[in-house]
């Protein structure tokens, strides 16, 4: 039977089985990708990512999957993940960039961290009231390479991360692809934590880069607060999230924050 050689790494506790395709040898479908990230009978992952040749003078092209076996277009800890594993793969250091289909990302190297300079965020859509699993919550939204519902809370211990992010999700609000559904409280030092109930995972994970960014964006635009802010996931890592403010809309995001290697292996496919 065929095998394939991955590498599996995570960034903020969000794990994703890695590829090198860069001679396109590999045309894996839904299904197989959904096996592979399978945790039972897989490598287990919340997502693939795969290192494809550039199509547009970028130094890669990163094509990336959900657990379930659906591109989208962008995730933030997986990018992270890509530019080391690249870097890597290539024997390229300092600085890189790539392709996604939210638009292209520069990414630098700093040790085990890496620095993202994000796609431009859009659509941002404040203070909508929504009934969401029989409550009433009010709901920010900023697409941030893929969209986030974000959603301010007094305890977020208590909040019901699956129950709310599924209906919110799946919310006819945000029909016909739906939505990323994070929840996220300020801590007393100013910073903010957050949890994620991930589209294409369709449970919460241990972290989401574009989600810690959308939820530092819109937290900054509420309350003033300065750049960079602090974001605690779930994992127990912290992400920095950098901006500058261009009048309606935010310049100059990055993203920082751990990407590491686990292992490496061969699976049959």
């Amino acid at each position: 039977m065929p095998t394939l050689h991955f590498t599996k790494m995570n960034g903020a506790g969000n794990d994703f089985v890695m590829l090198d395709n860069r001679d396109l040898a590999h045309n894996l479908d839904t299904a197989a990708i959904a096996r592979l990230c399978d945790r039972h009978r897989g490598v287990g992952a919340d997502g693939l990512i795969a290192a494809e040749p550039a199509q547009n003078g970028s130094d890669f092209r990163m094509r990336y999957y959900n657990a379930d076996g659906g591109e989208a277009e962008m995730c933030g800890n997986g990018a992270r993940c890509f530019a080391r594993f690249a870097s890597r793969i290539a024997g390229k250091q300092g600085a890189i960039t790539f392709e996604t289909q939210a638009g292209a990302i520069g990414a630098r190297l700093l040790g085990d961290e890496v620095q993202l300079a994000m796609s431009a965020p859009h659509s941002f859509a404040p203070g909508t009231e929504l009934l969401v699993a029989g409550e009433k919550l009010v709901v920010h939204f900023l697409n941030t390479g893929v969209p986030h519902a974000i959603v301010f809370v007094e305890d977020l211990e208590k909040t019901d991360i699956v129950r709310l992010g599924a209906a919110l999700r799946y919310h006819e609000h945000f029909a016909p692809k739906g939505t990323n559904a994070n929840f996220v409280a300020k801590l007393p030092d100013g910073s903010i934590s957050i949890r994620t109930y991930e589209r294409g995972v369709e449970n919460e994970t241990l972290a989401c880069g574009t989600g810690v960014t959308a939820a530092a964006l819109i937290f900054a635009r509420l309350t003033g607060a300065a750049s960079p802010v602090a974001v605690r996931v779930r994992g127990g890592d912290t992400l920095r999230v950098g901006f500058e403010n261009g009048g309606d809309a935010w310049k100059n995001v990055t993203l920082t924050g751990p990407a590491d290697f686990v292992f490496e292996g061969d699976a049959v496919v």
